[in-house]
């Protein structure tokens, strides 16, 4: 049975009821469905699939065919865990289909022969994944090369995923037209990258990147293949453990896009290795680095890049809890009023100021980047007593 959300409307005392919209999927104990996997063979294109977060999945894996389906967990989180069990020996859920929601899920435990088994494995054009937590598997998520796939992540955690070799990641994107990722907490991948998008665009705004004291993650941020790429307001730590010495990687296997300009804006960047380089560019590309807040050890660039009001590597930033990841600034900072103006970022690029209107708060969430007087240096503008 089929529960239909029908769109009244009310016309001259008439009620005009249109069952165009979606049908209402619902799953859990007590429900239509007793599991995601079952839905999935049933829904049709366009569906809201609700999973009750009281009911057990484990080893429920599934293939998403339709499209501009909407699915999201309800009271509560639902957690899928793999359990030995995959899906075409791929993932945790395929998605095949275009123009999906995946909200207020989480993905365990995905496991497969060849190693790369992911949360999602995205094969369809078009995914937005909202308030979702994926941890301990091969790959968080891993994406096809569709050009004109789009996908958008936020508010979302990713972590400890990655099998070990260094090939699997916390999040994989591959060549599709545009990636956004922003207000999540990405951390402790398993010597494999934290984020890596080979998207045209690329844009990683106002999120949490760490290993923290016993992270084993090789970059922090890789673009390998260059393309128009926005590095702005997150706050980027490379732990002790770490398994490269640069924390962000442009271009580092050969630029292969038509335009390959990086900007990296108002970021705080964390260095707790011995050494190593926070920016590694690729010759030949466009790359702006600015009021960039760089705290430890190391080397601001291997390579080219246009710099302005950076501050660092400093050893003391005047942070508010460096031990404790608290990247926030102290009233001894000197990153205090010391940037490039928002005026002169928008002369720049002219979206580059509405990038930086939010600032990363913990966990996986946002607040608004309240400027009084010119812009602070790095990923938070200072606040009095901390707040």
């Amino acid at each position: 049975m089929r529960l239909i959300i029908y769109n009244c409307v009310a016309l001259i005392g008439l009620c005009i009821c249109s069952s165009s919209l979606a049908a209402l999927i619902q799953v859990g104990p007590g429900k239509e469905f007793v599991s995601p996997s079952v839905a999935a063979e049933f829904a049709v294109d366009g569906d809201v699939v609700e999973i009750d977060a009281t009911g057990h999945y484990d080893g429920d894996v599934a293939v998403w065919r339709q499209n501009n389906l909407t699915i999201k967990g309800v009271n509560g989180r639902p957690h899928i865990r793999g359990t030995g069990r995959h899906a075409e020996g791929k993932a945790l859920w395929v998605i095949k289909g275009s123009n999906i929601t995946v909200e207020n899920i989480e993905f365990s435990g995905a496991v497969v022969p060849d190693h790369n088994g992911a949360g999602i494995r995205h094969e369809g054009r078009g995914l937005t994944i909202r308030y979702c937590y994926f941890h301990h598997n091969e790959n968080g998520l891993l994406s096809s090369s569709d050009s004109k796939s789009r996908i958008l992540i936020e508010y979302s955690e990713f972590s400890h995923n990655g099998y070990g070799k260094g090939r699997t990641h916390n999040i994989y994107i591959g060549r599709i037209e545009h990636f956004i990722l922003r207000y999540s907490y990405i951390h402790h991948a398993k010597i494999g990258h934290n984020v890596k998008s080979r998207a045209k665009e690329t844009q990683i705004i106002s999120n949490r990147i760490m290993d923290e004291s016993d992270g084993s993650s090789s970059y922090a941020i890789d673009v390998p293949n260059g393309g128009l790429t926005y590095i702005v307001g997150n706050v980027i730590q490379q732990g002790p453990r770490t398994e490269n010495w640069t924390v962000i990687a442009y271009g580092a296997e050969g630029l292969r896009k038509s335009a390959n300009h990086l900007w990296a804006i108002n970021n705080t960047i964390v260095n707790d290795r011995s050494r190593g380089f926070f920016f590694k560019i690729a010759d030949r590309s466009k790359a702006k680095l600015i009021n960039n807040l760089l705290v430890g050890k190391g080397k601001l660039l291997e390579g080219e890049a246009a710099e302005s009001h950076n501050l660092g590597p400093l050893r003391d930033a005047g942070l508010l809890g460096r031990t404790q990841y608290d990247y926030r600034l102290d009233t001894s900072s000197l990153a205090i009023d010391a940037g490039l103006s928002v005026s002169e970022l928008q002369n720049l690029e002219g979206n580059l100021d509405q990038l930086t209107r939010f600032e990363y708060r913990h966990i996986a969430d946002k607040q608004l980047r309240d400027i009084s007087g010119a812009i602070d240096i790095g990923a938070y503008e200072y606040r009095e007593f901390g707040d």
